[in-house]
């Protein structure tokens, strides 16, 4: 397993963009499955030890995606690797109000990877059932991020009323805080 762990790395690092790989690009025949896993509070677990490194969980993830069938793999353009995941792979740790055009505040979601990603139509939220209807952003290549409890606290500090419902007012976007 340590070996296929090297291997993604030594295939990915240096070839590629870090911020934006082309993974809708790469369509290599499955590897296999490699022992990772990602628990249902965003920690990353190889061969059952932690992955402490966060470069590694950053550069991981950065070439994560969620197929048709389901499952989730590790992809470069030469392997793929299927993992893992509890529930999503990965978490929303902050939010912050960014101006838009105009006087249209923009929500700005903060991934524990790093990467900010703008709440709309793009990236939308929806509850997840499983975790007492916690809000959850869309995100590209089949991927989700859950919010943390702090995050998700500071989403709900933003909320305005609707129609007598919280919800959730980013650009153009409008998103209900609560099932009809």
């Amino acid at each position: 397993m340590e070996k296929q762990l090297k291997s993604l790395e030594q295939n990915i690092r240096g070839k590629r963009n870090f911020d934006k790989p082309p993974l809708h690009l790469w369509q290599p025949p499955l590897s296999g499955d490699i022992d990772i896993r990602i628990a249902a509070d965003g920690s990353w677990y190889h061969e059952g030890g932690r992955v402490e490194r966060e470069s590694l969980v950053r550069l991981f993830a950065s070439i994560l995606r969620r197929e048709d069938d389901g499952e989730y793999y590790l992809v470069t353009p030469a392997e793929k690797w299927r993992i893992q995941v509890e529930l999503h792979p990965l978490m929303v740790t902050d939010i912050t109000v960014m101006e838009a055009k105009g006087s249209q505040a923009l929500l700005q979601a903060t991934l524990n990877t790093g990467k900010t990603v703008a709440i709309g139509e793009q990236h939308p939220l929806f509850l997840e059932p499983a975790m007492a209807d916690i809000a959850v952003l869309t995100l590209e290549y089949g991927l989700s991020a859950l919010f943390t409890r702090a995050a998700w606290y500071r989403l709900v500090d933003m909320t305005t009323e609707i129609e007598g419902k919280p919800a959730i007012i980013s650009g153009d976007y409008v998103f209900k805080l609560l099932r009809d």
